[in-house]
């Protein structure tokens, strides 16, 4: 049975990035004053695709990523200029750029996610861009709940979490039609995909 990460998971490694920075501030205003300069030759791991109505759970899984090595692109960090909130050939631009520059996609599937503008778009544009390389993160209430998000959410793998057999190392996988690979693995662009055992 698949593990998934959960909202309460998320927020509390929000909380404590606020926690290490000593002040506590909205999520949003912390990664918009996290930004750097980024250049069109910086590359990420990650174009996190998710809802800005969600910016609690964005900055969590942001940072729980990035504690596992990852860089991670987040639009309204990075590129703070950005209004999400109107449909522009200038934003889709930028957009596309910094999914040029991202090695995969993570579709961060909340309840938020279903009236996002761009969400899709940058699912559609991405999966075209890099086939193989999106993956969709369910952010549930329990770990164990059952996900099932919108109907095409259901043709690319699921972000996971467990415990390899045997042992009490912890990992986040990559799942999808009876097969697995690490994230780690998945964000080389060349995974090994295995299968389960029985």
């Amino acid at each position: 049975m698949p593990r998934y990460f959960t909202k309460s998971e998320a927020r509390v490694a929000a909380g404590g990035f606020l926690a290490k920075s000593h002040v506590q501030k909205a999520s949003a205003q912390v990664l918009n004053e996290s930004r750097s300069s980024t250049k069109e030759s910086d590359t990420f791991d990650v174009f996190l695709s998710h809802s800005i109505a969600d910016a609690d759970l964005v900055l969590g899984i942001k940072n729980l990523l990035e504690e596992r090595g990852l860089k991670v692109y987040v639009d309204w960090e990075t590129d703070s200029q950005l209004d999400r909130s109107k449909v522009n050939p200038e934003t889709a631009d930028l957009l596309r750029r910094r999914m040029k520059q991202s090695k995969s996609l993570l579709y961060l599937a909340t309840e938020s996610a279903s009236s996002s503008k761009w969400m899709p778009w940058e699912l559609g544009y991405f999966d075209g861009l890099r086939g193989g390389q999106v993956a969709v993160m369910p952010l549930l209430d329990n770990e164990t709940d059952s996900f099932k998000g919108q109907e095409y959410l259901g043709l690319y793998p699921t972000v996971t979490k467990d415990t390899y057999k045997g042992s009490n190392r912890k990992d986040v996988f990559v799942e999808g039609r009876g097969k697995w690979t690490t994230l780690q693995e998945f964000n080389t662009g060349k995974p090994t995909w295995r299968a389960y055992s029985p």
